[in-house]
């Protein structure tokens, strides 16, 4: 411990005591904490509010050194052996506490138990802990992750088989080329059992709590849900629009997902005679976020992941504190800890995720190829929160052509797209007369559909269902429709591609 140091003042891994309290219980909180964190220091003879050096004398410092030890040793449990060692700064001496991270945790005080007893580090505070941080605490301990726990539900053939039945056509809905849907397998019964999906006891088959949120079956956990927002101006005062999605997490991603696109900008750019179609943010970066936030929540807390959009960033917030072993700086390199690993192995096989670690430092690459502002991590001790910024103002990019332009290219007659000639008045006639002839013909739901189409090409089904508050079967029964009538064609896969007014 050098002066600097104790310059610097208290931190999340640093605390001041200028004595020894009468009851070793204020400390010993603190004790705790470190021990169910990451470690840490409690240095004894530093003002807390000045961070003078007090210090002890020669005489008194090794009698409270050997009290601060026997007090750590008779207080807490399990048993934490700390580094308890003097130190002379400019003549004066401190004892400095050096706390390990436990590799037995949760600690606890034992006068209070492992109930009321559990301590954490919370920015720079010592706070009681969460019963369901206890919990993912004990399961941590003993190498578990609260997905893999049995449920007392049992499953028939029947129902394994039809699981992953969807698991599969998910799968293949995400597949980017024909040959990797070719190359996709269908898994069964063992895969489930390897991932722990499902696990078997005494000849019967048993869903795990993985099992049963990729299921759908959300009656005992509160929080499995994600609500999205959008707000005006950049805090969370005005709602513009919400929504909260339910049902099978998978789904829920793709909801969440849609939601995002559907409120932010879409442009285009123009290289020659081609056409591309840009979101003014990563689209890939968007999904991996929110299904990271779905993939490594803690499914114990009883908040919900919240979806916001602000008018300079998107918010992304996921319930769970980090591991006492992982920090944003390791995050930022590609380092992971998966929290649900059946969850993610099912969203592995899907397609949702790719390999471990991998999406934090792809995200600071396309947030820079976008010409974005830095995206920002942030630790908010029992959450954890990905802000991904929207450029504003003079920093929207040149070559990306504003939402209505974009749409106004969409619905150019195909001659005039292909040979890239028309003017603006051209153009706007053009539309016009193609949506009188088609409107003529058309049912009034299939102009509901048509119009959404028309305002953005690449809507997904879930979108268009979600607007029209229809179910995703009734939108495929126009969509067909449309097709087979020769009033739209679809351009690339369902998730990427667009709908093409002809």
């Amino acid at each position: 411990m050098t002066i600097e140091e104790i310059f610097s003042g208290e931190s999340d891994n640093l605390e001041f005591k200028e004595d020894i309290p009468a009851k070793s219980e204020k400390y010993m909180k603190t004790v705790v904490a470190f021990a169910n964190g990451s470690g840490g220091q409690i240095v004894f003879g530093v003002k807390n509010d000045t961070w003078n050096v007090i210090g002890f004398s020669k005489e008194e410092v090794f009698r409270k050194m050997d009290a601060i030890t026997n007090a750590i040793y008779d207080s807490c449990d399990p048993k934490i052996t700390p580094s308890v060692g003097i130190q002379d700064i400019d003549g004066k001496y401190i004892i400095v506490v050096d706390v390990p991270s436990g590799m037995q945790r949760p600690y606890c005080l034992k006068s209070q138990g492992m109930l009321d007893g559990v301590y954490l580090r919370v920015a720079g505070t010592t706070r009681k802990a969460a019963r369901y941080q206890i919990q993912e605490m004990i399961l941590d301990a003993g190498n578990r992750s609260f997905d893999q726990q049995r449920v007392e539900r049992g499953l028939s053939e029947q129902e394994m088989e039809q699981f992953c039945d969807r698991l599969y056509h998910h799968a293949k809905e995400l597949c980017n080329t024909d040959a990797d849907k070719a190359a996709l397998k269908k898994i069964g019964k063992n895969q489930l059992l390897s991932y722990k999906l499902v696990l078997e006891e005494s000849g019967k088959y048993y869903a795990t709590n993985g099992y049963q949120l990729i299921d759908g079956r959300l009656d005992e956990y509160s929080g499995a849900s994600i609500q999205c927002a959008v707000f005006k101006g950049n805090v969370r005062n005005i709602f513009i629009t919400r929504k909260e999605f339910k049902g099978s997490i998978d789904e829920q991603i793709e909801s969440a997902y849609a939601f995002v696109l559907e409120h932010i900008n879409l442009g285009a750019r123009i290289d020659g005679l081609a056409r591309q179609d840009i979101y003014e943010l990563p689209i890939r970066t968007i999904r991996e976020i929110i299904t990271n936030a779905v993939c490594h929540r803690s499914y114990l807390s009883p908040d919900k992941i919240q979806v916001a959009l602000f008018d300079d960033r998107l918010e992304i917030t996921s319930p769970g504190m980090l591991d006492h072993d992982l920090t944003i700086e390791k995050m930022k390199t590609g380092l992971s800890k998966v929290r649900n690993k059946a969850i993610a192995e099912a969203f592995a096989y899907m397609n949702l995720i790719e390999a471990w670690g991998s999406g934090i430092p792809k995200m600071y690459e396309e947030a820079r190829a976008y010409g974005l502002p830095e995206p920002e991590l942030i630790d908010l001790d029992s959450d954890f929160r990905v802000n991904l910024y929207r450029r504003t103002g003079n920093q929207q990019r040149k070559p990306f052509a504003t939402k209505s332009a974009a749409h106004t290219m969409k619905c150019l007659p195909p001659a005039a797209a292909r040979n890239g000639s028309a003017t603006t008045q051209d153009t706007t006639q053009a539309t016009q007369d193609s949506v009188k002839t088609t409107q003529a013909t058309l049912s009034e739901e299939d102009k509901a559909v048509l119009d959404l189409i028309r305002k953005n090409p690449s809507m997904t089904q879930k979108v268009i269902a979600m607007e029209l508050d229809w179910k995703v079967d009734r939108v495929k029964y126009y969509l067909n429709k449309l097709k087979k009538n020769k009033v739209i064609q679809r351009v690339g896969s369902s998730q990427k591609g667009y709908w093409d007014i002809l």
